[in-house]
């Protein structure tokens, strides 16, 4: 048991973080600034007595006070609509908020959790991609903002691990769904999901054979917090290896909420990757860690969560 803090607590993946950190007899501060989190999300932790929140924005100052052991950073903007309309905000975020957050970790000696993503591979060459594979980004196509910034995280992590010898982790995350999704953010499985329900055209970009990998919220957690509670440094991927298409994916979603909703096709976006797999082969020989919820399990519990917030 132990004291974490963290960054971006309201988010999806922060707050579920929040109640598992809770559950296993943590202590938790959560921080946000609502960019894009909600408190709705972390509401029913409000009166819990192990758990505490400061609204703040980490790329000006990160106010906690106390011991801390644990500093989980969560804090940026992943939805491509809120980071394409913040451009700057996400940079900031992913440099001078990252920067002040291994700044609290390595003053309390505590371990450091990056959430890094799938985006720093870019649209891939190498394929499933591995850890070790350096990406094939654009540095200044419309996506940059949010790639780049993950990538100079990774950076700064890595020289705050060699000057500084923080205990820092990288954790690669790759497409993750459940529960909490916000319905405005611009992901593909809360797009269909909102659009099903809605009996609205099911919008896929490009000609619907691009790939992705869905890992479940609760899947996902238990690979960060089994990289929290190790020594590995990573980059380590934490997704789920089984590829979907965008046809797959919507004609089951389509099935499973029994939509009359068409199939829209409209133009693949620019720098959309058309494939995306993690290689988990790190995960699971240094953490032990693979997935265990199918999708089609994984998206009925996300329809049922969809059904019934407002």
């Amino acid at each position: 048991m132990g004291r974490v803090a963290v960054l971006g607590a309201a988010g999806f993946l922060g707050s579920h973080l929040c109640d598992r950190l809770i559950e296993r007899g943590d202590s938790v501060v959560g921080v946000d600034d609502f960019s894009s989190g909600s408190f709705r999300n972390i509401s029913h932790l409000s009166n819990h007595s192990r758990f505490e929140f400061v609204e703040a924005d980490i790329t000006k100052a990160i106010p906690v006070t106390g011991h801390i052991d644990a500093v989980l950073n969560f804090a940026s903007l992943a939805s491509p609509p809120r980071y394409f309309a913040q451009q700057l905000h996400t940079l900031r975020t992913g440099s001078q908020g990252t920067d002040n957050a291994l700044k609290l970790a390595t003053d309390h000696d505590a371990r450091f959790i990056m959430a890094s993503t799938s985006e720093v591979y870019g649209d891939p060459e190498v394929h499933p991609q591995v850890e070790t594979y350096r990406g094939s980004v654009n540095p200044i196509g419309p996506r940059s903002c949010y790639d780049e910034a993950k990538r100079y995280a990774e950076a700064l992590c890595m020289a705050y691990q060699h000057e500084m010898k923080t205990n820092v982790g990288i954790v690669r995350i790759f497409n993750t769904y459940g529960p909490r999704l916000d319905r405005h953010d611009g992901r593909v499985v809360s797009n269909f999901i909102c659009q099903a329900l809605a009996g609205d055209p099911i919008t896929i970009y490009g000609d619907g054979t691009q790939t992705r990998s869905f890992c479940y919220v609760d899947d996902e957690v238990d690979g960060i917090l089994r990289l929290l509670d190790s020594n590995e440094a990573g980059p380590i991927n934490i997704g789920n290896p089984v590829e979907f298409t965008m046809i797959e994916l919507a004609e089951l979603v389509v099935e499973l909420t029994g939509t009359s909703s068409r199939l829209e096709f409209l133009p693949l976006p620019v720098d959309d990757p058309m494939q995306r797999c993690p290689d988990i082969t790190k995960a699971r020989t240094s953490l032990g860690w693979s997935p265990k919820v199918d999708l089609r399990v994984g998206l009925q519990r996300t329809i049922e969560w969809f059904k019934s917030v407002d």
